[in-house]
């Protein structure tokens, strides 16, 4: 068997043994992380820091802004050229607990949003690592709990939003 090969055996293999967690209780706790990770925490944090931060807040948020934009513009973009099928469609041995936003599964848009919004938050407000780092954390397991992505999925959705959070964060630290 080839490198490549070997690798994506041991990709699907990964993630079809995080998928077997996804009995009830598990289940539920990740379908209800991955429902928050669609956005309305994010949403809720955006709102909250300006509030709770004043101007510096409303700088974050407005970068987590304009971040998620174009993190939502390259794993659109990256999901169109690469068609990766989802595991819970490659795979009948793949338990699904809520449906996929979109069809492809290559990058993990809720990993690279988590992952890049945290950088960028945590980054102009550490107080917030206590919960964002857990919370991104687990939005990035629920993918896999969850059977919608592989676990290369989720790693290069943490890469790419890690860059772009980066990126987000030394445009606020440079106004």
């Amino acid at each position: 068997m080839s490198a490549i090969g070997t690798l994506a055996r041991w990709d699907r293999d990964a993630s079809l043994a995080c998928n077997r967690a996804n009995q009830r209780l598990v289940g539920s706790f990740f379908a209800a992380v991955s429902r928050l990770g669609d956005g309305w925490f994010w949403f809720a944090l955006m709102a909250a820091l300006p509030l709770v931060e004043g101007p510096t807040g409303a700088r974050t948020s407005l970068a987590m802004l304009a971040t998620g934009v174009v993190a939502t513009a390259l794993y659109k973009l990256m999901k169109l050229v690469i068609h990766r099928p989802r595991p819970c469609d490659a795979d009948p041995a793949v338990r699904l607990t809520v449906p996929p936003l979109d069809r492809f599964s290559f990058p993990s848009g809720h990993t690279l949003h988590a992952v890049s919004f945290t950088v960028l938050a945590c980054d102009a407000h550490p107080d917030l690592i206590w919960l964002l780092v857990p919370f991104a954390t687990m939005v990035a397991l629920s993918r896999l709990v969850l059977g919608l992505h592989y676990l290369s999925d989720v790693m290069v959705g943490a890469v790419l939003g890690a860059v772009l959070g980066a990126a987000g964060a030394a445009l606020v630290a440079g106004v």
